[in-house]
C-alpha cells in the first residue's frame, strides 16, 4: 500500500446518484435525466482517460433498482442498449477498455450480446478501463465468491482452513484491479447503498450535493483536490508514514 496519497487516484468508484431530482427540477420526466447522466457519462470517461486515470468503475444499476417502476426499469434497460450500441466506436477511438460486472442473467438475449460484443471489441485497448455495476450488488459479490469456495471445498479441492481474506477477494468482480483509491456519491446522499462493500474497505469518501448530470470537470477536481487533502494510513500513524518518507 502506498506510504502517502498520490496526486491522482488509480482507480475512482462512482454512484450517479440525482438524476431524477436533476429532471423534476427542470419539470421533465424522470427519462430525461437518465439520458442527460449518459452524456455526463461520456465526458467524464474521456476526460478522466486524458487524466491519465487507470480505472473507473460506475454504479449504473444496482440489484435493488428492480423495485422501481416497472416503466422506469424499462426505460433503463433500453438507455442501456443504446448506450451500447452508440458508444463502442468513441469507446474504441479513445483506447477504453470496458467492463461489466454484475449479475446478467436477468437481462434479454440482446443486451447479453451487446455487452459481450463491447467487451471482446474493446479487450485490447490498453487506456482507462471502465466499469459498469449493472445488476451489481456488494452483498451479491461477496456471495458469488462464496459460493464458489464453498463449491470448491465440497469437492475436496480447498481445505476450509485454507480460506483467507486474500482468497476470497480474489473471486470478488475487479479481483485484478487495484482497490477504488476515491468513492464519489453525487446527489447528496451520504451512504454506499451496497456497492463495491468488500472494496471500499481503505478507500477515500466524497459526497457532493451536485446532482450527476451536473457533475462536470470542474466537480470532479473538486473531489481530486480533497482526495489529494488526504493522508492514507492503512492502519499506520502519520510518525511512521513520515519515517517511512524520510528513507
Amino acid at each position: 500500500m502506498p506510504a502517502e496519497t498520490p496526486t491522482l487516484p488509480r482507480h475512482i468508484a462512482i454512484i450517479m446518484d440525482g438524476n431524477g431530482r436533476w429532471a423534476r427540477q427542470r419539470h421533465l420526466p424522470r427519462f430525461a435525466g437518465h439520458k442527460a447522466g449518459v452524456d455526463t457519462v461520456r465526458k467524464l470517461v474521456r476526460h478522466c482517460g486524458e487524466m491519465g486515470i487507470s480505472a473507473m468503475t460506475l454504479f449504473a444499476f444496482s440489484s435493488e433498482n428492480w423495485r422501481r417502476p416497472e416503466k422506469e426499469v424499462s426505460l433503463l434497460m433500453g438507455l442501456f442498449v443504446t448506450a451500447l450500441e452508440q458508444q463502442l466506436k468513441k469507446l474504441n477511438k479513445h483506447n477504453v477498455r470496458l467492463r461489466i460486472i454484475g449479475d446478467r442473467s436477468p437481462f434479454n438475449a440482446k443486451l447479453k450480446a451487446l455487452i459481450d460484443d463491447a467487451e471482446a471489441r474493446t479487450s485490447d485497448n490498453t487506456g482507462l478501463e471502465l466499469v459498469i455495476a449493472a445488476n451489481y450488488g456488494g452483498r451479491w459479490d461477496i456471495c458469488q465468491a462464496a459460493r464458489t469456495l464453498a463449491r470448491l471445498a465440497s469437492q475436496g479441492a480447498l481445505d476450509p482452513d485454507a480460506i483467507s481474506p486474500e482468497l476470497l477477494q480474489s473471486h470478488l468482480s475487479l479481483n485484478d484491479l487495484p482497490e477504488p483509491d476515491l468513492f464519489i456519491r453525487t446527489g447528496g446522499e451520504k451512504r454506499v447503498s451496497n456497492y463495491l462493500l468488500w472494496q471500499l474497505a481503505y478507500t477515500e469518501f466524497y459526497f457532493t450535493d451536485t446532482l450527476w448530470p451536473d457533475f462536470d470537470h470542474i466537480a470532479l477536481e473538486k473531489a481530486l483536490s480533497s482526495y489529494r487533502s488526504r493522508e492514507r494510513r492503512f492502519g499506520r500513524t502519520s510518525e511512521q508514514i513520515s519515517a517511512a518518507q524520510d528513507d
